[in-house]
């Protein structure tokens, strides 16, 4: 492995570029929530999720963070890029102020993250670099600058929801318990979680760090999260991880629970957990006073998710797709 080479950064006129720091995460975020507003989104990253990126230990933010500030020292652009050790792609993430864009700045840091991309993968002594991109299906602003640069789409995710006016009753399953998720099992779900989605596409293992910013995360609810123990061995056979959007419900005038992660061990698979920890979860986003259970999925999946998730009353809501979109460095 050799040393990472230090990337230019982009000339755009009117912005000064450097990394972000600890000391820009809230001028970060209301970045974060003007272009969200702007564009309609349904969600955007919270607090949690700056700091991560932030504070991460594989992906320095020194090399890796971008932020664009105007002459006011107000952020108008950023960029950043996450990769694993070893892993397939760089992971590239960035928005532009609605004031500034169409004056270049975002494909100046699109190019820049893919130069940071390459550069990770050369430090890495790791051939075929690759970047890829989540963008929201009907952004066509972000679908063309995309496209422009030799993206192409490659996976689509759909939202799911299904309302909580009735829901299915209870499943049992022989052997396995549903308990409440709780601290001490953390490790446990983090080890079965890679395991179960070791043959998931795009899927890469949390390492203790990311999942201590998961747990940590403002939106999670281990009260909603559960977890299917084997009753003979007292291993983690599955579980289901909830978050609630607290901005989300201010803005649309409803509660969701949503199911961040679902997963089942593939030798618990074909026994009916996943149906068990679903409805599970409907049970107590109910109790908890919320309208409505989401999730999302893979169009793709070849476990037969979509139909598990159809069968269970979850519809698409309509213009809720989110598209990956890779390029070949």
């Amino acid at each position: 492995m050799t040393s990472m080479r230090a990337v230019p950064r982009p000339t755009v006129a009117g912005l000064s570029f450097r990394p972000l720091v600890a000391e820009d995460a809230g001028q970060w975020l209301e970045l974060v929530v003007r272009i969200a507003e702007a564009e309609n989104a349904p969600w955007h990253d919270q607090l949690s999720d700056l700091t991560e990126v932030l504070g991460s230990a594989a992906n320095p933010a020194a090399d890796n963070t971008l932020v664009g500030v105007d002459g006011d020292g107000v952020p108008r652009a950023y960029g950043y890029v996450a990769k694993s050790p070893g892993g397939p792609v760089g992971f590239v993430f960035g928005g532009v102020d609605p004031l500034w864009q169409r004056r270049g700045a975002g494909a100046a840091v699109l190019a820049w993250q893919q130069d940071v991309s390459r550069s990770r993968f050369a430090a890495e002594d790791q051939a075929s670099p690759g970047a890829r991109c989540y963008a929201r299906a009907g952004n066509t602003p972000h679908e063309a600058m995309l496209a422009a640069a030799g993206f192409g789409r490659v996976r689509y995710f759909t939202e799911m929801e299904r309302p909580l006016t009735f829901i299915p009753e209870p499943v049992t399953v022989p052997g396995v318990r549903v308990v409440p998720f709780t601290s001490g099992l953390g490790e446990a779900v983090r080890l079965a979680h890679n395991e179960a989605f070791a043959d998931h596409w795009g899927s890469e293992s949390r390492s203790p760090e990311k999942w201590e910013y998961f747990l940590g995360h403002e939106s999670f609810r281990p009260d909603l999260s559960t977890v299917a123990v084997d009753e003979a061995s007292g291993e983690v056979a599955g579980y289901q991880m909830s978050m609630f959007d607290a901005d989300a419900a201010a803005s649309e005038g409803r509660r969701c629970g949503y199911t961040d992660i679902l997963g089942v061990r593939r030798a618990w698979r074909g026994r009916g957990i996943a149906p068990a920890l679903l409805i599970d979860a409907m049970a107590r986003y109910r109790a908890a006073g919320m309208d409505a259970a989401t999730l999302d999925v893979d169009t793709e999946n070849p476990s037969g998710a979509v139909g598990l998730y159809g069968k269970l009353g979850y519809t698409a809501i309509p213009g809720r797709v989110t598209v990956a979109w890779d390029k070949a460095l």
